[in-house]
């Protein structure tokens, strides 16, 4: 096959992209762009030249399967600066997604001309690196400097109607695409090319106070990334410097990139997400079953958060609870977290009226019997989740899929209170649901290989990044929470304040400290948990300190007191000297001499009692590969993205080295400090978390 093929249309030369799936700017893409340009310079038959793609999209970026391999030339920037400097004028037409490296070479065209549904993009932020081959030159030359950076920094897809007003497309066509781009291309031999690196910026604008604003507008949500400051800098230098000294520092920039950590991290976490849903013993050949109507049992905030996410892709659905007013109350929540992207301007007043059209609520089991997929979202108590399944399966029809939105509770045992085990699972949503992308699909014992391929592809459909865990208490996610909790529960008693802990871990980079956590998820949940698993199952000096804020009615933020104070109607916490007055009783009951950890310390302790768990649920096999684990972290418990999840973060600190020190931890707190055999064997070996995966990759 010819990846890059020319058709003359009169005096125009027609090059067809067609590298399926996405076009991607492989070796043999560039080749061809770049013989085709030298060839096409010196035929004085040629007039004018139209860069197309077959398939369903235009060039969607570089191709990923030579990630980390050395280069083979041309290069990009090789390429379209080539094209760029072709005397006749270059056509892009635009369809589907160009994107990163699509960009650039549609940048270097003289014109573009785009079907409406197109989108554009320069999405490289979001792998730690900047756009290498002009992108950040050229794009603040055609678009101006401040939606440059809201396009590099965001890394964002942008519409084809937004690129027009801002100029990077000369023209939108309803009609055939590539006759539009021949038309254009025929319009602007006489006036020949017009060339996007030749542009001039009026820099009065975009002085130091411009950049030093919109550092400070995007803090917040880019804290701890490297790329995105790289990214700015890139665009400075576009409006301070002509094209090829521009290049230049754009191409330094991409190195210093590239040799950060960050890049290695996030180009983890972007093959993670894809090879999540890769299930050993699931291929395209596996059935699925048809989900065209959900029920959800629980009208509380999970039960109608969870509802959303199938409205929101036109699935109807049937809420159930007990009592009527607690289905009136569920539902007015539902419409009021839908009226409030009306206010953002996400959604009209109609898209709310057809989506809550979707909903409809009932006090009887019965209703639910024609449902597809019926998921359960009450009390957190086994005895509950018995009467519910007991009743689901008197009710639901044959080949119906029964779920639990279960935190930490035995699916094998709820599977148990049915006479179809084979079709029970977990499917634990993460609050608030219909925002948290994650959502751990748990797999029973007996739970099919039909209905877990099957609620593999919903969790895509509804827009959720679906991790499959294996039944153990808390799964994936809030197993590992466990430990975690204990450590920075251990610092404080030891002599750390609460918000020095929470300090910690949020200059570590994580959304909030545990502390902060604890009070946000109720610190009476915890509380109840450890009274059912008994002292002995737990470590009670990192917990009585928490377990006497409860008993003095201190249940965290939605009291407005708890580990922390919290004024009326806010979050922010306040330090609580009814909290520090406790904390100072139970040291001094325990014989504790406080004596304070610094930042590190209290990193260092956290970290590596989740990555000791996370090894304990890779090698008893309840997860499949440890980027699961780490997308686990990323997408449900806000692990910084940029330190590639807690096991591609101890593979960056070495195994052997992690190992060393929590041998070091267990000759002080040997119960609870015990390595993960798999962790042992790995470092006995020589080898990684991803040689692991890689190893056992399906």
């Amino acid at each position: 096959m010819t990846v890059v093929s020319k058709e003359m249309r009169g005096n125009i030369a027609l090059l067809t992209v067609n590298n399926p799936p996405v076009n991607a700017l492989s070796h043999s893409v560039r080749e061809g762009l770049a013989n085709q340009m030298t060839a096409l310079a010196a035929d004085d038959s040629v007039a004018a030249i139209v860069i197309a793609c077959a398939g369903r999209t235009f060039i969607a970026g570089a191709d990923i399967r030579e990630f980390g391999k050395p280069l083979q030339e041309p290069g990009l920037l090789e390429v379209v600066n080539q094209i760029e400097a072709m005397e006749k004028p270059v056509v892009a037409a635009l369809h589907g997604t160009t994107l990163g490296g699509g960009l650039e070479v549609a940048l270097s065209c003289h014109y573009r001309v785009a079907v409406p549904t197109a989108k554009i993009g320069l999405p490289e932020v979001k792998l730690g690196i900047i756009p290498g081959a002009g992108g950040t030159q050229r794009l603040p030359r055609i678009a101006g400097p401040a939606n440059a950076l809201d396009a590099i920094v965001s890394g964002r897809h942008v519409s084809s109607k937004e690129a027009l007003a801002w100029g990077v497309i000369d023209e939108l066509t309803e009609g055939d695409l590539v006759e539009a781009a021949l038309a254009l291309a025929a319009s602007k031999i006489s006036a020949g090319p017009r060339r996007t690196g030749e542009m001039e910026i009026d820099g009065s604008e975009f002085g130091e106070d411009f950049f030093a604003g919109f550092r400070k507008s995007i803090a917040r949500k880019t804290r701890g990334f490297f790329a995105p400051e790289q990214c700015i800098k890139a665009v400075e230098a576009s409006v301070s410097l002509p094209l090829a000294e521009g290049l230049k520092r754009e191409r330094e920039l991409f190195i210093e990139c590239m040799s950060n950590p960050e890049a290695k991290a996030l180009q983890h976490v972007f093959f993670a997400e894809r090879q999540v849903s890769r299930i050993p013993g699931v291929t395209k050949e596996t059935p699925r079953r048809e989900i065209k109507k959900v029920g959800i049992i629980g009208a509380g905030t999970m039960g109608g958060g969870i509802a959303m996410n199938f409205a929101n892709v036109g699935m109807p659905v049937v809420i159930l609870d007990m009592q009527q007013n607690a289905l009136d109350r569920g539902l007015k929540v539902v419409r009021g977290n839908y009226e409030r992207s009306v206010k953002s301007g996400r959604m009209t007043t109609e898209q709310v009226d057809q989506r809550m059209e979707l909903f409809n609520g009932t006090l009887s089991y019965d209703d639910l019997s024609d449902c597809d997929l019926i998921i359960e979202a009450v009390f957190e108590r086994m005895d509950i989740k018995k009467d519910v399944f007991t009743k689901l399966d008197a009710v639901a029809k044959e080949g119906a899929i029964l779920a639990s939105n279960t935190s930490y509770l035995d699916v094998d045992e709820i599977a148990s209170f049915t006479k179809r085990p084979e079709d029970v699972l977990g499917l634990h949503f993460f609050s608030p649901a219909n925002v948290m992308r994650l959502l751990e699909i748990v797999r029973a014992k007996e739970t099919s290989t039909e209905v877990l391929a099957t609620c593999v592809d919903l969790a895509k459909k509804i827009r959720k990044v679906g991790a499959v865990a294996g039944v153990c208490h808390g799964f994936i996610g809030n197993r590992m929470l466990s430990p975690y909790g204990r450590e920075a529960a251990i610092n404080v008693i030891e002599g750390n304040s609460p918000s020095e802990v929470d300090a910690a871990m949020f200059g570590f980079g994580m959304p909030m400290g545990p502390m902060t956590m604890s009070d946000m998820a109720g610190l009476d949940i915890g509380y109840m948990t450890r009274k059912s698993l008994g002292r002995e199952n737990y470590e009670t000096r990192a917990n009585d300190w928490m377990d006497r804020l409860v008993e003095a009615d201190r249940k965290g933020l939605k009291v407005g007191a708890g580990i922390y104070d919290y004024d009326e109607g806010s979050r922010a916490p306040k330090p609580s000297d009814f909290a520090l007055n406790v904390l100072e009783e139970e040291r001094a009951k325990l014989g504790i001499t406080p004596t304070a950890k610094s930042a590190d310390q209290i990193v260092e302790r956290s970290m590596l009692a989740l990555i000791n768990e996370g090894a304990k649920i890779l090698g008893e096999g309840h997860a499949y590969r440890a980027s699961d684990i780490d997308i686990v972290y990323i997408n449900g418990y806000g692990f910084p993205a940029y330190r590639g999840g807690p096991m591609h973060y101890a593979d960056h600190l070495g195994l052997k080295t992690v190992l060393e020190k929590i041998k070091a931890f267990e000759a002080e707190a040997p119960r609870w400090w015990k390595p993960a055999p798999l962790l042992e064997k790995l470092v006995a070996e020589g080898k990684s978390f991803a040689e692991y995966d890689r190893a056992n990759a399906s």
